[in-house]
């Protein structure tokens, strides 16, 4: 049996399809569209996880999306009719786009697809979110939490899964979001909503929650079982286009943050890629201090409503386990202090658990809950998405007349990169079935040596043009995470997907400052099962160095997707300051070559 399931038009479009409750296929529609966060109907991915498992339209046996719109468009209608007319602008939107496309995604997927109506079935976003994570889990049973801005009317939801039945028995309904609480804090710091609340945890690293209090105290009325009231005097974007925080909100912080502005304290060195250092540079720095504290402020009280809906949620439940999901399990700063402080043993959080994970949720819901079918699948790896044979490659290399270099065998190419790495040069590496989700976990991800202290300029610099902020990854031997990182319990499947922050041991900052964020690191674990050729890599180098761990970082430009394929890799290596681009088992270094788009 083939299901398949779609998620689209608010953002990060994407398809996934199952086969007898096993995920084969998955990967977002930016991916190849190059367009990043790209909402639209997800045709290319669905034309991938169609081509991968070789079938037709007509081999489907359900198409299953992961909300219910007409009740979406229900709240969204009331929320304008309540604040009108200061919504007219949202209202004149909200028909234009919900009138044209949205109201009709039957309609639309029957016209794309050319399948029977019967066989298009709808699920509320939050239950596609719970189904995308403790249907992947390895437990029989667990506790699971949802949070996220808002789906149809819930913006989280706490429920249990046991065997092959989700039971949500309590959530919080918009306006009350924390995901939205998060962006609105986004936008506050001059980053651009969905795309940059990840740069406000990692800004909150240089900062300290001095502006917590005030927070709890003005805008936010948290209970003891971790659910909330929003003042919502001090927002906006229940009634705005453009701005979701209000000027109460700005009589109560502050200016907001320029937009694009560079982002300097004396917490960290002033980065050479940088003009030269502004006359003014202790105003800024101070003004700058500000913001970081506001960052780890939101950032402080994110976690804290985590934690006390996860100790509400084991008294409850009484369960060990505990499924994560929707847009804000990726706050990998909250998920570590979650497993440190919270009261659950494991924590399960899958690739992509954002909304273009809720694609897998959709399917398997319907799979498992609906039609009752047994269990018998765990996400063990990440690598759902396109992969590219030598013979692709090498058609292209050709056709493309770009010089390679190619070598008898496998161990002869990783001692070569490895030697690269040793002299700091950084490497595009490119190999396998891309990967699902927004992390870059060693197939589509750039490489180079932690231990060199400049490697985060560098990086930054020649290849990312990133702000300078911003962690680097650590990629470690899951054997070897004890000895570098502070974690009680090494075998949790978020290390594998780069989905929780940890505590760097004292001792061992000194030896890999390249990935060191002011004490932590996001750690990835990887295993000779899980990923064969990379664990290779960081094997080989260990046994060189003594330091079993690489940074890892997305292979991709600033504001585009992560590459899917040879061409996008070659143009990103070439118009960057990348060394080396390994391509399946061609290498190519930097010469006179290209741009080929």
């Amino acid at each position: 049996m083939y299901i398949l399931g779609l998620s689209c038009f608010y953002h990060d479009a994407a398809a996934a399809l199952i086969k007898d409750g096993i995920v084969i296929a998955a990967t977002e529609e930016e991916r190849f569209s190059r367009k990043k966060h790209d909402f639209g109907f997800p045709e290319k991915a669905i034309n991938f996880c169609l081509e991968f498992a070789g079938i037709s339209f007509n081999d489907i046996d359900f198409v299953v999306f992961h909300e219910k719109p007409f009740l979406k468009f229900e709240r969204i209608l009331k929320t304008i009719i309540s604040t009108y007319p200061q919504s007219a602008s949202v209202f004149a939107e909200a028909m234009k786009n919900w009138l044209a496309e949205k109201l009709w995604i039957k309609h639309i997927i029957r016209q794309k697809m050319e399948i029977d109506i019967d066989k298009i079935l709808f699920t509320e976003h939050h239950l596609s979110h719970a189904a995308s994570t403790f249907f992947v889990s390895p437990y029989e049973e667990a506790a699971i939490l949802t949070i996220d801005g808002v789906g149809e009317w819930a913006t989280g939801a706490l429920g249990t899964g046991i065997k092959n039945k989700i039971n949500l028995f309590k959530q919080i309904n918009f306006p009350n979001s924390l995901g939205l609480l998060y962006s609105t804090f986004t936008a506050f710091l001059g980053f651009e909503v969905n795309e940059g609340e990840y740069k406000v945890m990692g800004m909150a690293a240089y900062g300290k929650p001095l502006f917590k209090e005030k927070i709890l105290q003005n805008i936010l009325n948290l209970h003891n079982d971790g659910s909330f009231e929003l003042n919502m005097d001090y927002f906006s974007f229940h009634y705005s286009l453009n701005r979701s925080y209000s000027k109460k909100f700005v009589q109560l912080f502050g200016k907001p943050r320029a937009t694009n502005a560079d982002f300097f304290t004396k917490g960290f060195e002033y980065p050479s890629y940088f003009e030269e250092k502004p006359d003014n540079y202790n105003e800024i720095c101070t003004e700058n201090q500000f913001y970081a504290d506001i960052a780890a402020s939101v950032q402080a009280v994110t976690e804290e409503i985590i934690i006390k809906q996860a100790v509400y949620l084991h008294k409850h439940t009484g369960m060990k386990n505990l499924c994560l999901a929707g847009g804000v399990a990726l706050n990998s700063a909250a998920n570590g202090r979650l497993l440190r402080e919270g009261p659950f043993e494991n924590i399960f959080i899958q690739p992509a658990p954002g909304d273009s994970g809720a694609a897998i949720g959709a399917a398997l819901y319907v799979y498992h809950q609906a039609l009752a079918q047994k269990r018998d699948f765990i996400l063990e790896h990440a690598y759902l998405g396109k992969e590219y044979t030598d013979e692709q490659i090498l058609s292209f290399l050709n056709e493309s007349s770009i010089p390679f270099r190619q070598f008898k065998t496998e161990d002869e190419l990783i001692d070569y990169c490895v030697q690269a790495i040793e002299q700091s040069k950084v490497i595009g590496w490119f190999q396998g079935r891309s990967e699902w989700g927004p992390r870059a976990l060693g197939n589509r991800s750039i490489i180079a040596d932690a231990r060199n202290k400049d490697m985060k300029n560098i990086v930054n610099l020649k290849i990312k043009f990133r702000e300078p902020f911003r962690p680097f990854a650590p990629v470690i031997k899951e054997s070897e995470i004890e000895n570098y990182f502070e974690v009680k319990n090494k075998n949790q499947y978020p290390f594998r997907y780069m989905l929780m922050v940890l505590g760097i041991k004292e001792e061992k900052r000194k030896l890999i400052p390249a990935v060191d964020h002011e004490g932590t690191g996001r750690v990835q674990t990887i295993t000779k099962e899980g990923n064969p050729r990379y664990y290779k890599l960081v094997e080989k180098f260990a046994k060189k160095t003594g330091i079993p761990l690489l940074l890892n970082t997305s292979f991709n430009l600033k504001g585009e997707p992560i590459v899917n394929s040879p061409i996008n890799a070659y143009n990103t290596f070439i118009n960057t300051g990348l060394d080396l681009l390994v391509l399946g088992n061609f290498i190519i270094e930097k010469n006179k070559n290209k741009d080929i788009t």
